[in-house]
């Protein structure tokens, strides 16, 4: 099979996920304590988010996707223009493809062609050379680079890697060789504490958790197998809120993304510790089903919801919502209680007396 033909596979699977997803994941295991007096003036709040030497006028982006085949270039050429119109950052997909056959180049290309002035992520595996990666990086000029995780995707995947043993050591040597800044994300199965901790020996500057609750690649290339044998690889991994909660005070900064579907589980992630967040099968069913000016207004009015968000739980910034109290509940309460996570002291963070002088409005 050829690459173009796998990489529009990979869309259609991930549309039949998203027609026939229950609508619950682990972010509904989050929730704010609400404090009826914590309320700001709207013009006090900023979507403005700053890591890794990164700023962003907003904590959301279009994360990777697609490209390496006609449809998928016409895809990230509206994302591309979805992403230029809102002012968010953008992820290509997998570049692997433009590495296997260089004729598929403008299917990438396009993110920069339409978007000159945005901030734009190149996306590579953890196996490319260092020669592709900076042509993928100059291909599309882009801000920050993009390792993404994958093994629960290549198991199952018929043509799929099964050498993961040198995966540490060529992320350090990219690390080492590009000019921009490196986040490692995971595609759905989530980052542990373990794992996000050993990244910045590695040179990586920030961490894109990625954990389970949105689109399933493993379900996806069992979708392309003969037998679909790796029924049980499905749902593997962490959700996106225990990857967060797991990696806590970890020292590197997170991003998240895995199952955002609204501008609520944006401000849940955010207060669980994240910089950022970003989605992808939403939007991109936004942009099948709509077109771009559907996806433009899905972006333009998550932005508006989370600053009313912000206002209604008293956050001038996205920083500031992890300073919000938040209740854990569920499964996910016992897994933090497995993994050592203290909840008690997320659902007091605002006890503090400054902290309810600032509510009222007094001073002492």
């Amino acid at each position: 099979m050829s690459s173009a033909q796998r990489k529009d596979d990979h869309v259609r699977l991930a549309m039949e996920q998203q027609h026939a997803h229950s609508g619950r994941n682990q972010f509904d295991e989050v929730s704010f304590v609400h404090h009826a007096l914590a309320g700001i003036d709207r013009p006090q709040v900023s979507l403005a988010t700053a890591f890794a030497g990164i700023t962003w006028q907003a904590p959301l982006y279009i994360n990777a996707m697609t490209g390496g085949s006609v449809k998928t270039g016409a895809i990230n050429r509206d994302l591309a223009v979805a992403a230029r119109e809102t002012g968010v950052a953008i992820a290509s997909g997998s570049m692997h493809a433009y590495f296997k056959d260089p004729s598929c180049a403008g299917t990438f290309r396009v993110l920069r062609e339409e978007n000159p002035d945005g901030f734009v992520m190149a996306n590579v595996n953890a196996t490319a050379r260092v020669d592709d990666v900076r042509r993928a990086i100059d291909l599309i000029e882009a801000d920050a680079l993009q390792i993404h995780l994958n093994t629960a995707q290549e198991t199952p995947m018929p043509e799929g890697d099964r050498s993961f043993g040198s995966w540490a050591a060529q992320i350090e040597a990219i690390a080492a060789a590009v000019d921009v800044p490196v986040v490692v994300k995971e595609v759905g199965n989530g980052l542990s504490r373990q794992t996000v901790l050993a990244l910045p020996g590695l040179g990586v500057r920030a961490a894109d958790v990625s954990g389970r609750g949105g689109t399933d690649f493993a379900r996806i290339e069992n979708g392309r197998r003969d037998r679909a044998d790796y029924a049980y690889l499905h749902d593997w991994g962490q959700s996106t809120a225990a990857c967060l909660l797991d990696a806590q005070d970890s020292g590197l900064p997170l991003l998240a993304s895995g199952g955002v579907r609204h501008p609520l589980d944006v401000a849940r992630a955010l207060a669980l510790g994240a910089h950022a967040v970003g989605s992808s099968g939403g939007f991109l069913r936004t942009l099948l089903d709509g077109g771009v000016d559907a996806l433009v207004a899905q972006l333009t009015s998550w932005l508006d919801q989370l600053a009313a968000l912000q206002t209604m739980l008293g956050a001038p910034t996205p920083a500031d919502l992890t300073r919000c109290d938040v209740l854990i509940h569920g499964a996910l309460r016992d897994f933090c209680a497995d993994r050592g996570v203290d909840t008690r002291r997320l659902a007091q963070r605002s006890s503090s007396i400054d902290a309810l002088h600032e509510m009222t409005g007094s001073t002492r």
